[in-house]
């Protein structure tokens, strides 16, 4: 395992130091992949949410010598293809003496799931043998500590940048689950997905974006740390998701304003502000105003740490100490699988065969696969809304990802080829009626070509 010197130590000299960022270099890049992809970006345009098609590239990380490579979600985005360039195995570029090397191997990879929370996403090459990279328990991880930024900025592949860590684990906002390191190692357009590894060369986080108001590195990066990286790709590779626990309350982190204010007894840890009627807390008996003291027997400090813990619990029973009218109690609450991302039906979409004109839409079918990603259906029949096409010139589409739609002006639709025969004949300016069903409730959009 390389270890670089220490810089306080009197014998350090440039060339030693150089030297080894050389040999750390040499060992993680045959491991750093470029990510091509084709297909489909959203953008916010007026009062929803639309998808363009687009070729983006970022970056990767092999982390199985099987074939599985992390990189962002965003990088994949709405993807109808993928492509990963690998480089130049060492064998390969012995036979180079120049500094030019030749171009690596473009081979097609299969996305097998995406985390759009921790906007990461995993995918898979048929190769195997290659070289990989360990994690590094990002735990472990000090401010101050060396660290080197990997990827593709600009599609510039094998690029690497040196810097430090700025913080280890920064909020965007309060409460948020997630959590990021801070570096100021340069990140630029198109390093995202790549590593962020550690002095050993071991992943510590997967860089994903950058604060900057020009668009390029202002020294200040963000990557996912390793530890939720590994989880996340854990659960990809076993389960093609991840699973994410709920048990139907909003908690908050007790600050000291807060605590004076509600006559708390603590100035720290979490309080529940909001219990969901007929949710999983609310069968158990917990209360707003109820003080998180642990859970299972942990002790909470604040709701982030509340909210991560239950969420890796799904499928679980978790015991919750609660502090409520200065007594102590510990309740036995069941944790719920959230609900999948719709937004997840877009990776269903294989092409024009899915988008429908008229409509401005593109659509998948609703069979044993989608059918997961749904909330409980009314009616296990109809065409599911994967997306919207922002440049077909519909007017005011009300449609949203995840609308099942059952009928088009009183034509039952179940199938694409239903949808576009019934909307074959349609002419600028006709209104269309169409009757969905959206989160267990059915209703009728009415919609009209420009």
């Amino acid at each position: 395992m390389f270890a670089l010197p220490v810089f306080a130590q009197s014998t350090a000299s440039l060339p030693a130091i150089s030297q080894g960022f050389q040999a750390l270099t040499e060992r993680v890049n045959p491991a750093v992949v470029q990510v091509i992809t084709r297909g489909f970006s959203t953008e916010e345009e007026g009062s929803g949410t639309f998808i363009r098609a687009s070729r983006g590239s970022g970056s990767g990380v092999v982390v199985d010598p099987n074939g599985y490579i992390i990189t962002n979600a965003h990088v994949v985005g709405f993807s109808r293809r993928v492509e990963v360039l690998l480089p130049q195995r060492a064998d390969q570029e012995m036979r180079h003496h120049s500094v030019l090397k030749p171009g690596g191997k473009l081979l097609a990879a299969d996305v097998i799931g995406v985390d759009k929370e921790a906007d990461l996403a995993v995918l898979k090459i048929a190769e195997t043998g290659l070289p990989a990279l360990p994690f590094a328990d990002s735990e472990m991880l000090r401010q101050g500590h060396l660290v080197f930024a990997f990827g593709s900025p600009y599609g510039l592949d094998n690029s690497v940048t040196m810097g430090v860590v700025s913080s280890m684990a920064r909020q965007l906002r309060a409460d948020d689950p997630m959590v990021y390191i801070q570096t100021d190692a340069a990140i630029n357009p198109g390093n995202s997905g790549g590593p962020l590894v550690d002095s050993d060369g071991g992943i510590v986080g997967i860089n994903t974006f950058i604060i900057s108001p020009s668009g390029a590195s202002n020294g200040i990066g963000f990557a996912v740390p390793s530890n939720i990286v590994r989880s996340v790709f854990e659960q990809i590779r076993d389960h093609g998701h991840v699973k994410r626990g709920q048990i139907g309350v909003i908690a908050q982190t007790i600050t000291m304003p807060l605590a004076q204010s509600l006559g708390l007894s603590r100035d720290w840890g979490a309080i529940i502000a909001d219990v969901t009627e007929g949710s999983a807390a609310a069968i158990a008996g917990l209360r707003v105003k109820d003080v998180v003291v642990s859970l299972n027997g942990r002790p909470m400090e604040n709701a982030r740490q509340f909210g991560v813990t239950i969420y890796r619990n799904a499928g679980r029973t978790v015991s919750v100490g609660i502090l409520r009218d200065g007594q102590t109690k510990t309740i036995d609450v069941a944790v719920l699988e959230r609900p999948r991302d719709p937004d997840r039906l877009i990776s269903f979409v294989k092409g024009r065969d899915n988008l429908v004109v008229p409509l401005g839409a593109l659509l998948v079918e609703l069979d044993e696969k989608v059918t997961p990603l749904l909330p409980p259906l009314r009616r296990l029949s109809g065409v599911v809304v994967a997306g919207l096409v922002s440049d077909l010139g519909i007017g005011d589409n009300h449609l949203q990802a995840g609308d099942v739609l059952h009928e088009i002006n009183n034509t039952t639709v179940n199938s694409i080829a239903d949808v576009r025969k019934a909307v074959a004949d349609l002419k600028h300016g006709q209104p269309v009626a169409l009757y969905v069903e959206r989160q267990g409730q059915l209703q009728y959009l009415l919609l009209e070509r420009d």
